[in-house]
């Protein structure tokens, strides 16, 4: 049973705490908070951007996105976190959970590339629910993040649609930043996941791993033969140093950039 995010083992890796905890759980008893899905890009990002390392350590949950990230546990800590959660698994089991669960759940999408793909994923997640979870959605422009008045009618949209959890899938870090910045102006939700790419996904606007790819932590190789221009610098340049990271934190000779001190 897991009714609050303080009462759930963490396990630090680099400088970040990351939730020992399971999808069954959290389907039963996650009920408000920030939802973040730390993965190894996520884990550099730390290393580097202190406004998104805030961003971080405002979240109240921060569920093991990846399968490297869950060995990387292992390595660094005993038991290791149990489980992979990975965010593009876990929201849509959450609509579809809450479907039938008789709580009052409703739903805003804020992302996806165009507003197809939006709507398509709005279709798919209701109709796997057996009801309208998901009650708006907006596919922002590119930039919306840096548009004061953009951000403003997104708040106002969130607040008239009457939605109680807000989904943000515009990539890491501006989905968490802009979640921080924006949460504390919509008082009715009570529960914001950054989703990453999985409006995309259930929309058809990028295609996802197959499950094999995954299960073998290799997700972020089938998005590099995917996408190589987009992807190759990030995977290929600027996450390779987690392994060297994880093997100093292992070693005790690890350091948190932005620790106090």
């Amino acid at each position: 049973m897991v009714p609050k995010a303080s009462a759930v083992r963490r396990v630090r890796i680099l400088n970040c705490d990351v939730d020992d905890t399971t999808a069954a759980e959290l389907l039963e008893h996650l009920e408000s908070g920030v939802v973040f899905t730390p993965n190894v890009d996520h884990l550099m990002k730390l290393q580097r951007d202190a406004s998104f390392y805030r961003a971080y350590r405002s979240a109240d949950w921060r569920l093991c996105d990846s399968r490297i990230v869950l060995w990387a546990s292992g390595m660094v800590a005993r038991p290791p976190i149990r489980e992979q959660i990975a965010g593009s698994d876990f929201f849509p089991a959450y609509c579809q959970h809450h479907g039938t669960s008789g709580r009052d759940v409703r739903v805003f999408l804020l992302g996806g590339s165009d507003p197809l793909a939006l709507a398509r994923a709005t279709e798919r997640v209701n109709g796997r629910a057996g009801r309208a979870v998901v009650i708006d959605g907006y596919s922002p422009p590119f930039g919306f993040e840096r548009d004061p008045m953009e951000c403003e009618r997104i708040v106002e949209r969130v607040v008239r649609s009457g939605a109680n959890v807000l989904a943000v899938g515009v990539g890491a870090p501006k989905q968490e930043l802009w979640i921080e910045a924006h949460r504390a102006r919509l008082p009715g939700v009570r529960l914001f996941f950054a989703v990453g790419a999985t409006i995309d996904f259930l929309g058809g606007g990028a295609k996802r791993a197959p499950r094999l790819w995954t299960r073998l932590g290799l997700e972020w190789c089938y998005r590099l033969l995917q996408e190589p221009r987009r992807m190759a610098k990030r995977y290929l340049v600027d996450d390779m140093p987690f392994f060297w990271l994880v093997w100093k934190q292992r070693r005790g000779r690890y350091r948190d950039p932005f620790a106090s001190g």
